[in-house]
């Protein structure tokens, strides 16, 4: 068994559960296209693969978002609407805590935006005990694309069985493991405290 010196978090679905439909019917009811229209152009869509790849902005989403569904809110109530999807998972807000203390770096490493981010950085206090963030839209690319965990190795500073990997899909954990990373397919919080225990992390 290789002990791991750095261990990598997705953030959605990891650390943290979303729910776009939240958002979806908000959206509606301050717009006039239906919920069923609305999820088809924001919820893992071309749309949303532009704004989390960095090749729009914040503010030209917001007016994407509104156009195709004449959302008449300004954008502090879009960016609120659209942000406020998530709730925590503790065991394993929890378990990054515990990591951390115990001396090992941790990162965040998430297809994301903007939006979320600047949410969950004002609404979640746990977000700050990380060492580093790496975020898709940051580096014009999406997980699995090698690109991005080639940044993940760059900012940590290791590469290989070094790094051991949680994410909740498997073609991201497929991609690390490509790399040589010890991986973690996150199926329920007891499942990836057993796996890191098994490690010697917990």
């Amino acid at each position: 068994m290789n002990k791991p010196k750095a261990v990598i978090f997705d953030l959605g679905k990891v650390l943290l559960d979303f729910d776009y439909s939240l958002a979806i019917h908000k959206i509606a009811a301050r717009g006039k296209a239906t919920a069923q229209d609305i999820h088809r152009h924001i919820n893992q869509s071309p749309l949303l693969h532009r704004y989390e790849t960095g090749l729009m902005s914040t503010m030209e989403f917001y007016e994407e978002v509104r156009t195709v569904t004449s959302f008449h809110g300004d954008f502090a109530e879009f960016r609120e609407i659209f942000g406020n999807i998530f709730h925590p998972i503790p065991e394993m807000i929890t378990l990054q805590s515990r990591v951390r203390q115990a001396g090992l770096p941790c990162y965040i490493f998430s297809n994301t935006n903007e939006i979320a981010v600047q949410h969950i950085q004002e609404k979640y206090p746990f977000f700050v005990n990380f060492d580093g963030y790496i975020y898709s839209y940051e580096h014009g690319s999406m997980k699995p694309h090698h690109r991005l965990y080639e940044v993940v190795e760059e900012k940590s500073g290791f590469k290989g069985l070094d790094l051991v990997y949680i994410d909740d899909r498997v073609e991201n954990i497929q991609a690390g493991a490509s790399r040589g990373w010890q991986v973690v397919l996150q199926e329920d919080p007891a499942k990836t405290i057993a796996a890191l225990k098994n490690l010697g992390l917990e």
